[in-house]
């Protein structure tokens, strides 16, 4: 090939021409060798079960659905517990007999495990190229069942341990899917009773500090204020009743005094003074009677005598005044009048008044320091009272939310003992295949055929870049690198051969015996 010139398409055509069979025959050839070699492999079969997968009978509105996941990562998940070591070995017991003392079981399970695929199943055509398992808006699950394969070297054998795996597949569906409602509920029942001993325990807690507190909690405090200031009144009111009834009690008894004092100097006779007026008054009639009487006139002599005997009285007064006082003050008590009795009963209704006002105004104190107390205590016990009434508005509400999930969890167990959730039905057993699905024979002859055009371009590729031959006047102005001033057109056997590009130079569509002269500058 020329270097140094721009290809146009007619040059490359006119190489497919001339390297057309290096081209075509390693294409006819390799697809050929494909399809031998297709035989080479041993032949695998594969077998394919369908399972379809149909939601919860019971709307999700009344029960809840017991698992929320996506059915891919749900099938993967199920998958992966179905190929545990646990659940192949009796599956391979049951396929081929007892596990012999030579054979590696791990081996066994690890081609099962490598020969097994789950495909989910597309629903609509719109899911064709939805690949990630994804739901697209406006579009169907496109996942309402899926496909199990297993790939063996005989068809029976695929179709047996295809149906086993399907098998254990729905098994292990609905043993998880119990499993999870049954973990569910018996979560949902610790966690219920913890709930109601916490609640309990805050419930005790709370009451027992209303009764400790009891007139101090949060909303009381206006109604403390007002009986404080209800009993400040009663205590001024209390005050001025108590402070008029000693006043009246004092004022009576000084009345008392000074009546019974005028009382008792009228009603005792022994008493010196009355003795000495009524010598007094003797004393002064006699004179009168002197002065108009003799001494020997009867009422002179009465008078002298009355005299005498007053003041022999008197003289006897004076020396046992000191007992006489005691005799004369029972006697005189006995026989008081009626307004010193009434004063006496004044005197003893107001004492009872004041011992009962003294009374009222203790207890009136006290109570008032009790709800100043209570007062002052407010914030502090109000800040107490709120939290544990926050903590126990917050479990009661845990375990009203429990009791709830709980109820919803009980009826979700009953749902899936019952079979009316979500189910999954073997549709179509395992098929028995017919026809190997490894290795696919035209498969191969059209990997030989894309093999062989690009072994064919290649060689022609080669070829081309080997081979300077000149053949058009670009290729003659590129290697010689002057221009073209005179072409003789080849005459001769190759003239027809030139006008393809394979003979020798010449240019335009004139005839062969034509001379053309060119003349560069």
């Amino acid at each position: 090939m020329i270097e140094n010139r721009e290809l146009t398409m007619d040059d490359y055509l006119a190489m497919l021409r001339r390297r057309a069979k290096w081209i075509l025959i390693p294409a006819l050839l390799a697809p050929l060798a494909g399809w031998l070699i297709s035989y080479a492999f041993p032949a695998k079969y594969t077998s394919q079960s369908l399972v379809l997968v149909e939601g919860q009978k019971v709307p999700e509105g009344m029960v809840q659905a017991v698992v929320t996941q996506d059915l891919t990562a749900r099938v993967a998940t199920l998958q992966q517990q179905v190929l545990s070591q646990s659940r192949l070995q009796p599956l391979l017991e049951r396929v081929f007999g007892p596990v012999k003392s030579g054979q590696n079981l791990d081996d066994e399970v690890d081609n099962i495990r490598q020969n097994m695929t789950v495909e989910p199943v597309v629903t609509d055509l719109s899911q064709l190229g939805n690949t990630t398992g994804k739901k697209k808006p406006g579009q169907g699950s496109p996942v309402p069942g899926f496909y199990i394969n297993y790939t063996a070297h005989s068809p029976r054998e695929a179709q047996q341990i295809c149906n086993e795996l399907t098998s254990l597949l729905l098994e292990e569906n609905l043993k998880s899917r119990e499993d999870v409602a049954r973990g569910t509920t018996d979560f949902l029942i610790k966690g219920l009773g913890d709930a109601k001993r916490n609640l309990d325990d805050l419930e005790s807690k709370l009451a027992s500090f209303k009764k400790q507190y009891v007139g101090q909690l949060p909303g009381q405090e206006e109604n403390n204020l007002k009986i404080l200031m209800g009993l400040n009144s009663q205590l001024e009111a209390n005050t001025q009743t108590l402070n008029r009834a000693q006043q009246d009690k004092s004022y009576t008894e000084s009345m008392l005094a000074q009546q019974l004092a005028a009382w008792r100097s009228a009603q005792s006779s022994t008493n010196p003074q009355t003795v000495e007026k009524q010598l007094s008054e003797l004393q002064s009639q006699l004179l009168q009677l002197q002065a108009r009487y003799t001494d020997d006139h009867p009422d002179v002599i009465k008078a002298k005598a009355d005299i005498a005997g007053l003041k022999k009285k008197l003289a006897e007064i004076n020396s046992a005044s000191a007992q006489a006082d005691d005799t004369i003050s029972d006697k005189a008590s006995a026989a008081e009048p009626a307004e010193i009795r009434q004063l006496r009963l004044q005197i003893h209704q107001y004492g009872d008044l004041i011992m009962q006002g003294t009374r009222a105004q203790k207890r009136l104190q006290d109570e008032i320091g009790v709800y100043q107390g209570r007062v002052a205590l407010s914030p502090a016990v109000e800040e107490q009272y709120k939290g544990l009434a926050r903590d126990y508005d917050n479990a009661q509400k845990v375990y009203q939310d429990l009791l709830a999930d709980k109820s919803k969890s009980d009826m979700t167990l009953k749902m899936e003992q019952q079979q009316q959730g979500e189910q999954m039905h073997l549709l179509n057993p395992a098929n028995l295949p017919d026809a190997p699905s490894f290795p696919n024979r035209l498969l191969f002859a059209g990997g030989g055929l894309g093999a062989g055009l690009a072994l064919g371009l290649g060689i022609a590729l080669w070829l081309e870049l080997r081979d300077d031959s000149i053949r058009t006047e670009a290729d003659a102005e590129a290697a010689l690198g002057l221009p073209m001033l005179v072409s003789i057109p080849w005459v001769g056997e190759s003239a027809e051969m030139g006008k393809n590009g394979t003979g020798r130079l010449w240019k335009g569509n004139k005839q062969p015996d034509e001379k053309k002269e060119t003349v560069g500058v």
